[in-house]
């Protein structure tokens, strides 16, 4: 969803009837914290990791889109005139001028972000929405210091392993 919102964010991509609501739309997004979202939907839809999920992706897609749309915005306008010099339409201006520019750097920002939510799953996962941080607070509360040091471990080792799979493709893309 980043995808389509950052684009309709950025200055030199979308016209301003639609530019601005979006950014509004987008901040109202980012500026609410992962818990209070994960919160709002603990009591939609109950207990589970499906509260969770829905909480990451609506704060993800505010923080992205900002970032995809900054990025966008500061795109060098050559190769999109130069689409545009072959009779290009609006879509394939985008997809041949701009996609090309930003991808890397896009695909280094939903990595971070992908690195992100998996510490703060851990986190929505104290306050009931599902995953490895329920258990870890069931763990926890049940004073079973054993099961709860393996699960520190186990999630130490997980975002080790994320970081280092990022890197590696971060390091193919840029």
């Amino acid at each position: 969803m980043a995808i389509p919102f950052g684009l309709a964010c950025s200055r030199n991509i979308a016209p301003a009837w639609l530019q601005q609501p979006m950014r509004l739309l987008m901040n109202l997004l980012r500026s609410i914290p992962d818990l209070v979202i994960g919160t709002i939907f603990l009591v939609a839809v109950g207990l589970g990791p499906f509260a969770g999920v829905m909480a990451l992706a609506i704060a993800t897609t505010g923080v992205l889109a900002k970032l995809f749309s900054e990025a966008v915005e500061s795109i060098d306008k050559g190769p999109v005139e130069g689409v545009r010099a072959t009779g290009a339409n609006r879509l394939q201006e985008i997809v041949w001028g701009v996609i090309p520019q930003v991808a890397p750097l896009w695909t280094s920002y939903a990595l971070y972000r992908f690195e992100s939510n998996s510490r703060s799953a851990t986190v929505l996962g104290l306050i009931g929405a599902g995953g490895i941080g329920q258990v870890l607070f069931e763990s926890l509360n049940a004073f079973n210091y054993g099961e709860l040091s393996a699960i520190v471990v186990v999630i130490v080792v997980a975002v080790s392993l994320i970081d280092l799979l990022s890197q590696a493709m971060r390091s193919r893309l840029l």
